[in-house]
């Protein structure tokens, strides 16, 4: 195990429609994708596909969605241990001018407890907050190991306060500050008063706000891409976690910026493709990225 990933499943639906109907009306959409879904979950497909294979946690039904979700992990070579619900959970996805509407449909009754698993050779864990109690357990044993601890935080979770105390790296996202009616730059002091090392709120067209290892509060801005050319953003934030986690395994000695510079290019091309799956990029990918944009690699 090189990195462990912990996470609520989805299958997605995207669409791209120009007119959504209702009553007996019907309206054939211009292009769809199904793909996996879910924060931590596609932050670990990211993270595959960019050549650092995680374990991940993840809920799994045993109806025909979960075979298709596992299908799909097998495909990266990703090793699921299943936390078993009764029925898939599932997102319709609506992208239109750079925003996207969801619709979700979620089971997150647990019918067992979360596993337990041998954690050697482990050097990264990243979380979502979903499955909290999986979440505290392995955040906490990780951090007293000496474990990098990351949390995808894109919302308020009632674990949350509790669970911040245990990670390293926390990488919020503007709905976060909004549900705890924090300015960006409050947001930064509360996560630097729970402890984590690395703190940053991501702020779709208008970057990344975050402080480093020193408290040094820096600003980050989003590549200067085409509106035209954004067509899902869905996604986008959890294929940023996972780029910049597989950045700090594959080079630990280089710098959060570095790290972060990296998982940008990453998003930016996640942004220009349809679903979660088609906008995973590979590293040439995200090279070219930092090429068009003259950003250092």
């Amino acid at each position: 195990m090189q990195a462990l990933f912990i996470g609520q499943t989805y299958i997605d639906v995207t669409f791209i429609t120009d007119h959504m109907p209702t009553g007996d009306e019907k309206h054939v959409a211009k292009a769809y994708a199904v793909s996996f879904g879910g924060n931590a979950v596609t932050a670990a497909f990211c993270c595959a596909k960019l050549g650092i294979v995680p374990d991940l946690i993840a809920t799994v039904a045993n109806d025909w969605l979960g075979r298709m979700f596992q299908d799909m992990s097998a495909k990266y070579g990703i090793s699921i241990h299943p936390r078993k619900v009764a029925t898939s959970s599932l997102s319709f996805i609506m992208p239109k001018d750079g925003k996207r509407a969801i619709v979700r449909c979620r089971d997150d009754e647990h019918i067992h407890p979360f596993p337990h698993l041998n954690l050697r050779g482990c050097r990264a864990l990243h979380v979502d907050g979903h499955q909290p109690d999986a979440a505290i357990y392995y955040a906490k044993h990780c951090r007293e190991a000496g474990i990098l601890t990351s949390l995808d935080g894109g919302g308020l979770r009632s674990n949350t306060h509790e669970l911040l105390e245990f990670i390293d790296v926390a990488i919020v996202a503007e709905r976060l500050c909004e549900q705890m009616d924090l300015t960006a730059e409050q947001m930064l002091e509360y996560l630097k008063s729970r402890g984590c090392r690395i703190g940053g709120v991501t702020m779709g067209e208008r970057g990344l706000y975050w402080y480093d290892e020193s408290g040094t509060v820096r600003s980050m801005p989003a590549l200067p891409i085409a509106r035209e050319r954004v067509l899902d953003t869905n996604g986008a934030g959890d294929v940023f976690h996972g780029a910049y986690v597989y950045s700090c395994l594959a080079h630990p000695e280089k710098s959060w910026h570095a790290h972060f510079d990296f998982a940008r290019a990453a998003s930016t091309y996640k942004i220009q493709r349809l679903g979660n799956e088609a906008g995973l990029p590979t590293l040439a990918d995200i090279e070219a990225v930092q090429r068009e944009f003259s950003v250092s690699a």
